[in-house]
């Protein structure tokens, strides 16, 4: 990426800046380019016309940045130059480790708060005191990158945490949902600890290391309160599926096949929180033993199209589900002593 985005830039001042420097440092993939230079959106849509890629599209009117998609895994970032000169523009970042920057077509980095250091040594320290008052995200940004990278707050850093916890209810919605998503259940429990979780409605449920997934985490984390933020539907469903399911009396066929018909496709999620992983194997063994055809067809039942329909088909399935019946004959049958 670097080499096609230095073709593009090529007599231009450009640096590349933050998370790729960091991640290169750290011996990670680079999947993610940030480069600073005079003009992004110039910038951008040349390198969509040399490369090709999935889109370009801006990022932040704020900052001047565009992004260009180049496929699913892959991204540049452009943004424009903050501040007069590349000094300047780290010193308005987040983090020393996100503060280092590489001239595009080759050189000395430039490192003016010792980011490298911070770096080897997996120590996360702001570049100012006032970053947290400049972007409140940034309180979730510093434990989504201890979580993700193994780092640690310094002791002045978590301080400073601490003292600014109560801003972290001011950035939208849709940013704060994006660094919560990422968060492990170590990472959730470090926002309790420092101060940050109580103010988002949330709290550190004794069910939260029961299933590993991120909307089983929100959702246990949240509960209902996760409407307030900006979730999507499918996820907004899944919560009340999880939080809203009961338990079912038993193993037996007929009593899995009910509660997975009110709680699928979270049935494993419920599970854990209901405190209930001894029936996952049923719930699981059901789930192989789906049939991919049902034994009738709603214009098949021989009645009006209307409510009884559904509630016919419903107990069909049910039945198939307990073993009574197996054949499209005894569902017929069953349909026949039904409306008697």
């Amino acid at each position: 990426m670097r080499e096609v985005v230095a073709q593009v830039l090529a007599g231009e001042d450009a640096w590349v800046v933050g998370g790729a420097i960091r991640d290169e440092l750290l011996g990670r993939p680079v999947l993610d380019l940030d480069v600073v230079c005079s003009e992004p959106e110039r910038a951008a849509r040349a390198l969509i016309r040399q490369a090709g890629g999935d889109g370009v599209f801006p990022l932040s009117e704020q900052f001047g940045a565009w992004r260009v998609v180049l496929d699913r895994s892959r991204t540049v970032d452009f943004a424009a130059l903050q501040g007069g000169s590349i000094e300047a523009d780290l010193a308005l970042r987040d983090f020393t480790v996100d503060a280092i920057a590489v001239p595009l077509a080759g050189g000395e980095e430039v490192d003016p708060f010792g980011g490298r250091e911070d770096v080897a040594r997996r120590a996360l320290r702001p570049v100012s005191e006032s970053v947290f008052d400049d972007d409140p995200l940034r309180l979730l940004r510093a434990v989504r990158l201890e979580d993700e990278l193994g780092f640690r707050l310094v002791p002045e850093a978590e301080a400073l945490v601490r003292a600014k916890a109560a801003l972290v209810t001011a950035p939208a919605g849709e940013r704060v949902l994006e660094e919560l998503r990422r968060l492990s259940a170590d990472g959730i429990e470090r926002l309790a600890e420092l101060g940050l979780l109580e103010p988002l409605g949330g709290h550190v449920d004794p069910r939260l290391r029961a299933f590993d997934s991120q909307w089983y985490r929100l959702a246990v984390t949240f509960g209902d309160g996760l409407r307030r933020l900006p979730i999507p539907v499918d996820l907004r469903r899944f919560a009340q599926l999880v939080l809203r399911a009961e338990a079912p009396p038993d193993d037996s066929p007929r009593s899995i096949h009910r509660f997975r018909k009110a709680t699928e496709p979270a049935s494993l999620e419920a599970l854990a929180y209901l405190c209930r992983p001894e029936l996952i194997p049923a719930v699981e063994q059901a789930r192989r033993n789906d049939p991919a055809e049902p034994l009738l067809r709603g214009d098949e039942l021989g009645i009006e199209p209307g409510p009884e329909v559904g509630r016919l088909l419903d107990r069909i399935e049910e039945e198939r589900a307990a073993g009574t019946i197996s054949t499209r004959e005894e569902a017929l049958d069953l349909v026949r002593r039904s409306l008697e």
